[in-house]
């Protein structure tokens, strides 16, 4: 018992640490981008009204260009797109400052909102996915905490730091924060993962999806991912191999060349249809060892 509060302990304290940092390169960054702002205010020579003119001229080239070149209007449309955001940031620099304390926005209504929205969904699907496909198969309650957490913390982390225009060396300084948390209890089963590798994916998608990326592309995205985890959970793969930790007194068995008496032994006791065992600890004081043993699920008739 000591010694799963201890590693769940180090757990944490990694967690906490992968937490600091990112927080202490965000703030760097914000500081750095809010003095490029302050100098792009000061150098700023087109006024709102010159950048509507020239959306109106691009929106009377686009009305005499035929409707078949369709390359021609997609490049018009991101043009617009690129001066719209432009306003944006004119009116953002022009109204927001009135709105900050020591150069940081209170409240942004937009962001604010889509924020909500975007989290709400993401933790659905991520939801979905973790207890509703995976954890019914493997009855793992351990990583049915883990993915949610990191699945959280991964998209509040992408959603925030979007929010910075991120220079190429502070993002591969992120991946690189990525790989210094790693678990070191337990190896990480492979199927497991692919679980962890899904949930970061998942996350980094609905957390960094751009205006060019509609609603409905995202949400397909989505459910692409969950109905094709689904398919190979339950409908392709009929038959799951479920595991079970137990503790185990013969410890006579345990041997190589007893494997097959052993498993014989766990079939007979447990009434499980056991395929192979894992011998993880063996406490030779007690006479007992801790299994890993897997068996498949009967189908329901």
């Amino acid at each position: 018992m000591n010694s799963k509060i201890i590693q769940i302990r180090k757990i944490f304290v990694k967690y906490f640490l992968f937490l600091c940092v990112s927080f202490s390169l965000f703030s760097l960054n914000a500081q750095h981008s809010n003095s490029f702002e302050n100098k792009d205010k000061s150098s700023i020579v087109v006024s709102k009204e010159d950048y509507l003119k020239q959306i109106e001229s691009l929106k009377k080239e686009k009305l005499a260009i035929p409707s078949s070149d369709k390359k021609l209007h997609k490049s018009i449309e991101d043009e617009i797109s690129i001066i719209q955001d432009k306003i944006d940031d004119l009116k953002y620099l022009e109204t927001e400052e009135s709105k900050q304390y020591l150069g940081t926005p209170i409240f942004d209504n937009n962001d604010f909102w889509k924020l909500i929205l975007k989290g709400v969904f993401n933790f659905l699907i991520i939801l979905i996915i973790v207890r509703y496909i995976y954890y019914p198969v493997t009855r793992n309650k351990d990583y049915l905490f883990t993915y949610l957490l990191i699945s959280l913390t991964v998209f509040l982390l992408c959603f925030l730091l979007d929010n910075v225009k991120l220079e190429l060396g502070f993002a591969l300084g992120l991946f690189a924060i990525f790989g210094i948390i790693r678990y070191r209890t337990d190896p990480i089963p492979i199927k497991e993962m692919t679980y962890l590798f899904l949930v970061i994916g998942i996350s980094v998608i609905n957390a960094l999806a751009n205006k060019k990326i509609s609603y409905a592309e995202l949400l397909f995205a989505n459910l692409i991912i969950v109905f094709v985890t689904f398919g190979m959970e339950r409908l392709w793969l009929l038959r799951h191999e479920t595991r079970k930790n137990i503790t185990y007194e013969k410890i006579e068995l345990i041997a190589p060349e007893r494997r097959d008496e052993l498993i014989q032994d766990l079939k007979d006791r447990t009434g499980l249809d056991v395929v192979r065992v894992e011998i993880r600890r063996i406490d030779f004081l007690k006479d007992t060892a801790n299994l890993r043993i897997f068996y498949y699920e009967k189908e329901p008739s």
